[in-house]
């Protein structure tokens, strides 16, 4: 390839963060110089050149890639704080349902697996009123990195309202799924939150729902809702599954 088809070839690449280019070349008719340009170059420098010009256009180069990095960092934190819940670090109702909605399709289109877990912490307020607002924060902050220390990178989880988050795992096994649920349930009953008021023990009561060929993203929430709801109606602190199929597949 020659310089031009390069600077072609890299802008096609579509980078996140894009090199700043600039062509070193002995044509330097303004028609050359145009079409340089027009193929994705930041700069041209005909030869012979000056290497004081060389180093001044490199310094330049520096400086408009310090600022790129700079816009991109602040673009990916103003993205990061849109798609995630403040006071947690999961993703905010809004992010989590986008992601369920993403997976529902891939995996219909792959034809696998995909389960969702509502979770809900038992008796949450009477947290709240025993030790104060500033403890239950901190509940809520190590409930959040208690479950997330036991999902896999591509699991998803989101803060769905208040003390209700959102457990989505794509591309799963039976296997997985048999274990994941009651072993999230376990890891909360085991973790305790030290506040200024005291050492706070948590539960939480988890509904159970799976993808079919029919489910949209409202019905296998509602059929997530009304197995949680059924779980805190038979003592809390427990697992709950959409359907008997779910209960035989993965309990």
């Amino acid at each position: 390839m020659d310089g031009l088809q390069v600077c072609r070839k890299i802008r096609e690449a579509d980078l996140p963060n894009p090199p700043y280019l600039i062509i070193l070349t002995a044509r330097d008719k303004k028609a050359d110089i145009v079409k340089g340009l027009n193929a994705g170059a930041n700069d041209y420098i005909s030869k012979p050149y000056d290497n004081n010009e060389l180093r001044a256009r490199i310094s330049v180069g520096s400086r408009m890639l310090e600022l790129q990095t700079k816009l991109i960092e602040a673009k990916d934190a103003l993205t990061h704080e849109a798609m995630h819940d403040p006071l947690t670090g999961a993703l905010n109702r809004r992010a989590i349902l986008a992601g369920l909605e993403k997976e529902l399709k891939r995996s219909r289109r792959k034809a696998s697996r995909l389960t969702i877990g509502l979770c809900d912490i038992d008796h949450f307020k009477r947290v709240n009123d025993t030790y104060g607002h500033l403890a239950g924060d901190e509940v809520l902050r190590r409930f959040t990195q208690a479950i997330q220390g036991n999902l896999r990178a591509y699991d998803l989880l989101g803060r769905y309202g208040g003390e209700e988050f959102l457990v989505i795992a794509p591309d799963s096994t039976q296997s997985y799924e048999k274990q994941l649920y009651e072993r999230l349930r376990e890891c909360i009953a085991d973790t305790r939150t030290p506040t200024d008021s005291g050492e706070v023990g948590i539960t939480v009561s988890i509904g159970v729902a799976g993808l079919d060929s029919g489910t949209s993203v409202d019905t296998l929430l509602a059929a997530a809702d009304t197995a949680l709801y059924k779980a805190k109606r038979h003592g809390r602190n427990q697992v709950w599954y959409a359907s008997a199929d779910m209960r035989n597949d993965l309990k």
